[in-house]
């Protein structure tokens, strides 16, 4: 008796067994064989992970932004820029009498639209148009920034951090005196483009509401300047954003690479070529006349034809090289040889009409 119960209990452990055995197959069938880890997904997405992940965007983040060109395929930007923030360090010094350092956080392209959402209020926002370029700029202050300058303009002490009074309209005195100071970093920026294109920079007005100071279509894209301002305790953001439409004008001159100090141009080939093009050696055809024929009277042309020319002795030539005018003259001879002696410049309003 106990040898059947012992028998039936082995059996019973068997089938336990192939049961659980089947059901952790199953288990394993409907569970996925990997999850994504929350860094992997941010990674697939392109969100940030820190303070470097503007530099090596991925994902979807990277689909979205293929539209945009990259502000280093303008490379004398980022020269103008580094010039700028050598001449606001003295500009400012002079301006606020009082220990400036300027700073370029970093230099990205990005949609107008993106950048005017991403604004961090309360702000202000100065409208700024080039002259010659005919095309308008924005330039962003943050709040730490205005609150920063007036404490300085305005004779703060030292050693203590501006007071920020938040949920409140600028005055009016703090509005001029950010209003100056926007004057002074648009006089800079005119000074950082003269070595490359004379531009004249002009305030045209300040605004706290990023939606009146659309001066570009949102899906337009822009390049961001992003500019930090010490006054060894205080101090603050300035945001420089031009548009790319507003750079068209100058596009070929952006597009050079930097050589020396000569906002990429070298003298040394300029001159060098210069002297070589007035040794180079040209052909000039001298036109005694010219005719319209048949192509079957230029088949029937063989040695001993003769054609007669229509110009007489002393009638006007033309002399070219090669289909370009350059003067008309008179055929003659000197010591025995057939000479031409130039009468006249074909000018090129002239070269034009024929």
């Amino acid at each position: 008796m106990s040898g059947t119960l012992s028998e039936e209990d082995e059996l019973a452990a068997a089938w336990g067994a192939e049961t659980d055995t089947a059901d952790a197959a199953d288990m394993a069938a409907i569970q996925p064989e990997r999850v994504l880890s929350q860094a992997e997904i941010d990674s697939l997405l392109g969100f940030e992970n820190g303070p470097g992940s503007n530099d090596h965007d991925s994902g979807m983040q990277r689909i979205i932004s293929s539209g945009l060109v990259s502000y280093e395929r303008l490379p004398m930007l980022e020269i103008v820029f580094d010039r700028l923030v050598r001449i606001m360090s003295t500009s400012l010094r002079n301006f606020t009498s009082d220990n400036v350092e300027v700073s370029i956080d970093n230099i990205l392209s990005l949609r107008f639209g993106d950048y005017l959402n991403s604004i961090p209020l309360p702000a202000m926002l100065a409208v700024f148009k080039a002259e010659e370029w005919d095309n308008y700029g924005l330039m962003v202050v943050d709040s730490a920034m205005i609150y920063s300058i007036v404490d300085v303009l305005l004779g703060g002490r030292r050693g203590t951090a501006a007071m920020r009074i938040e949920g409140r309209p600028y005055t009016t005195i703090e509005r001029n005196l950010v209003e100056r100071l926007i004057v002074v970093v648009l006089h800079d920026l005119s000074l950082s483009f003269d070595p490359l294109c004379p531009v004249t920079f002009r305030f045209e007005r300040l605004e706290v509401n990023p939606r009146f100071a659309t001066i570009s279509r949102l899906s337009n894209a822009a390049v961001l300047a992003r500019l930090r301002i010490d006054m060894e305790d205080r101090g603050g953001r300035l945001e420089l954003l031009l548009p790319y439409a507003t750079l068209e004008p100058v596009r070929e001159l952006l597009l050079q690479q930097f050589m020396g100090e000569k906002f990429g141009r070298d003298s040394i080939w300029e001159t060098h070529l210069a002297e070589e093009l007035w040794h180079t050696d040209i052909d000039l055809e001298v036109v005694l006349d010219e005719q319209t024929m048949r192509l079957s009277e230029v088949i029937d042309l063989k040695p001993g034809s003769q054609i007669v020319l229509n110009g007489a002795v002393g009638s006007s030539v033309l002399l070219r090289c090669g289909n370009t005018i350059l003067f008309e003259g008179r055929v003659g001879r000197r010591k025995n040889r057939v000479a031409v002696q130039i009468d006249r410049v074909i000018p090129r309003a002239a070269l034009a009409d024929r």
